[in-house]
């Protein structure tokens, strides 16, 4: 019986069986307004039979000149004793549907339940958005990786991904909750996860570290490139307490596992200092700088040559953190007071990184 679908769709779903009745209502209708498009028609539920009855609107008329749309008077009142000539009268409607139409029942039905179940969803998570959620690796895709978080699925795209990371269906997962979507999206995910943007980063520190959580310890900026190297500055907000120590733990063991949740990217940890050319010195490390002038956007620094490949790290990537963590333009002055040309292979692809700790 119709109620039993009904009722089966309500339990699996967690649907309302009002919304569930006037969806496929709907359905119907577009079902038979496809096949009958001129008439005046209307789907209605019986409660007591659990059955649904399609009806037709029609004009009182002396002779119909339209049987689909006009009854005559005669019979009209033979229906409803007290029908007058121009009433619209609805009747029982016998008009028979074919595959076509019943398919555009299905497509209406499936359209309005997906929405619905678009609109549940986002209610759920609208509120945990930015936050890092914990769910399982349901399914590798080719571009994408879907993670269930319990009764619901969430993408995590490629471009979300830490590059050197392995997933596995099955494990464990935390990820950024980067976007809710109020509309269904079909493949695309409606629910989108993160594990290589900067924020990712950010509220692990926040999870992991409870006077970042606290605020004691302020976040004054943060940059990265997932799977290779972070760096963060760090003040605080205490006299007692002590930023870059307390970040990193005694041996190491605050960072430690925020280190291994991102699959052995190095993060370096800076102490917020008021000179800005202190910061750029910072934001270098492992090179040891000798000077620092900054003007108009950009910082000249003045670097020893056999300390050259330290601060340009591997693919420029370290300087590049540098750059972007100051918002500012840094140009590397060899001894010989030249700036250093950065398309220098041997220098861009140095392999040696250490981490600041």
């Amino acid at each position: 019986m119709l109620n039993d679908v009904i009722l089966e769709l309500v339990d699996e779903r967690g649907l309302n069986p009002a919304d569930l009745q006037r969806i496929v209502k709907e359905g119907i209708l577009a079902a038979y307004q496809k096949k009958y498009p001129a008439a005046q028609l209307q789907v209605n539920f019986n409660t007591k039979e659990h059955t649904i009855e399609v009806e037709i609107g029609k004009e009182v008329v002396t002779t119909p000149e339209d049987e689909l749309m006009q009854i005559s008077f005669r019979k009209a009142r033979f229906i409803k004793k007290d029908a007058e000539l121009g009433q619209i009268i609805w009747i029982p409607f016998d008009g028979e549907i074919g595959r076509v139409e019943i398919l555009k029942a299905k497509q209406v039905i499936a359209g309005k339940l997906r929405e619905i179940e678009a609109l549940r969803l986002y209610d759920e998570f609208k509120d945990k958005r930015g936050d890092i959620v914990h769910g399982t690796i349901h399914k590798i895709e080719r571009n994408a990786v879907i993670v269930s978080l319990r009764d619901a699925f969430a993408l995590m795209p490629r471009n979300n991904f830490i590059p050197t990371e392995r997933y596995v269906p099955g494990r464990p997962v935390k990820a950024l909750l980067k976007e809710v979507y109020q509309e269904y999206r079909g493949e695309e995910g409606q629910l989108i996860l993160d594990r290589a943007s900067v924020e990712f980063l950010v509220k692990l520190l926040e999870l992991e570290i409870p006077e970042v959580y606290d605020k004691l310890i302020e976040i004054k900026a943060a940059a990265r490139r997932a799977g290779y190297k972070s760096k963060i500055i760090v003040a605080s907000n205490d006299v007692n307490i002590d930023p870059v120590g307390t970040c990193v733990g005694v041996g190491g063991g605050r960072i430690k596992p925020i280190l291994k949740e991102l699959s052995g990217e190095k993060i370096d940890v800076i102490s917020w200092a008021n000179s800005k050319e202190e910061l750029v010195k910072s934001a270098l490390r492992p090179a040891e700088v000798n000077r620092v002038e900054i003007a108009d956007g950009v910082a000249r620094v003045w670097i020893s040559d056999d300390q050259r490949a330290f601060a340009i790290g591997k693919m420029g990537q370290n300087i590049a953190l540098a750059s972007e963590l100051l918002n500012v333009h840094i140009e590397l002055i060899a001894s010989g007071g030249e700036v250093v040309d950065m398309s220098d292979d041997n220098t861009n692809n140095n392999e040696n990184d250490v981490d600041f700790e």
